[in-house]
């Protein structure tokens, strides 16, 4: 929770919204922040979805520093991270419309779309990626 400050600083300046998520009063809520020369850069933060899910719940890269693969190693990051939890799948949710880049980076990285819909509240569609880990 030490970080949270600090995401709420990035999630305004990246979103331009004190909105993050509804509680912090998560099961196995994990909070990733990117730092460069001493600034912070970038955030992913998520939590237990259910028994076999993580859901990755919201990340992103202040605008001076994107195209430098902050979000690309936040996301290996918790991918690493919660394997090691011993979760079956990772989830996030994304607009692609107003954040086109997590949609790229999903399909590059060969995350499946798993649910696709319409979302009144953000008038945009809203896709859900999943990545399984191997059962090895």
């Amino acid at each position: 929770m030490e970080q949270l400050d600090a995401i709420r600083r990035l999630n305004v300046a990246i979103f331009d919204d004190a909105h993050i998520i509804e509680t912090f009063e998560r099961d196995d809520l994990l909070m990733l922040l990117a730092r460069s020369g001493g600034t912070d850069v970038g955030f992913k933060l998520g939590y237990r979805l259910n028994e076999a899910a993580f859901y990755s719940a919201k990340g992103g890269v202040h605008p001076a520093h994107r195209r430098n693969g902050i979000a690309r190693a936040l996301l290996y990051d918790m991918l690493d991270v919660v394997a090691g939890r011993g979760y079956e799948r990772f989830v996030y949710d994304t607009f692609p419309n107003k954040h086109p880049g997590m949609t790229v980076l999903g399909l590059d990285e060969g995350f499946e779309v798993i649910r696709a819909g319409y979302s009144a509240k953000y008038q945009d569609y809203r896709l859900r990626f999943a990545w399984t880990f191997d059962a090895a």
